[in-house]
């Protein structure tokens, strides 16, 4: 019997840290990592979990949430899972421990499966209409756009010709792909 782990965040810039510490700390003797999008049906480290498992062994995850995209995918997967006689556990839900094999088990991951669903679809609506409201109310939504003199002090200072757009963009504060687009759009790039 072999403990995997499968850790998942959503972005390049998240980090892993605590999900692998959390694997760690519950036995786990080998971790799958991924950076991708729950939302993508192709998730390599997950599909490579998926061929190493056997009959025997344990998956574990730090939540739900990292391994599933819907409660139908979660379901899918524990399916999978106990048709190849791997046992499941989350470290977050605890109620959810297929290596288990028991009726009651099985009864609760499916109550509480619909219930991440349930509160994932809740956030979602929760947030498109905190967007609409500040939609209405005429705010701005997304990053702050870059001081405008700060662009025009960078464009001058590529019209020079003195600095490289490295230093530019230190001496300005304006990030590389502002300052690409703005010259662009002017023509100058």
């Amino acid at each position: 019997m072999t403990i995997y782990g499968y850790a998942r965040v959503s972005t390049k810039d998240q980090n892993l840290a605590r999900q692998i510490k959390a694997l760690n700390d519950a036995g786990c003797e080998q971790i799958f990592r991924e950076k991708v999008t729950g939302t993508k049906r192709e998730r390599p480290q997950l599909e490579a979990l998926l061929e190493t498992v056997k009959e025997g062994d344990v998956v574990i995850v730090k939540d739900l949430t990292r391994i599933s995209r819907s409660t139908k995918d979660l379901i899918e997967l524990v399916e999978l899972f106990g048709k190849k006689g791997v046992g499941f556990k989350s470290l977050n839900e605890s109620w959810l421990d297929t290596s288990k094999n028991d009726a009651v088990s099985k009864l609760m991951f499916t109550i509480f499966a619909g219930l991440v669903e349930f509160e994932r679809n809740q956030l979602s609506e929760r947030t498109l209409e905190g967007l609409a409201v500040a939609k209405a109310n005429n705010k701005r939504i997304g990053r702050p756009s870059k001081d405008k003199a700060n662009i025009e002090h960078a464009i001058s200072l590529w019209e020079n010709g003195r600095h490289n757009i490295k230093d530019i963009c230190k001496i300005t504060g304006v990030g590389k792909s502002t300052l690409y687009r703005k010259l662009k759009e002017r023509g100058l790039k």
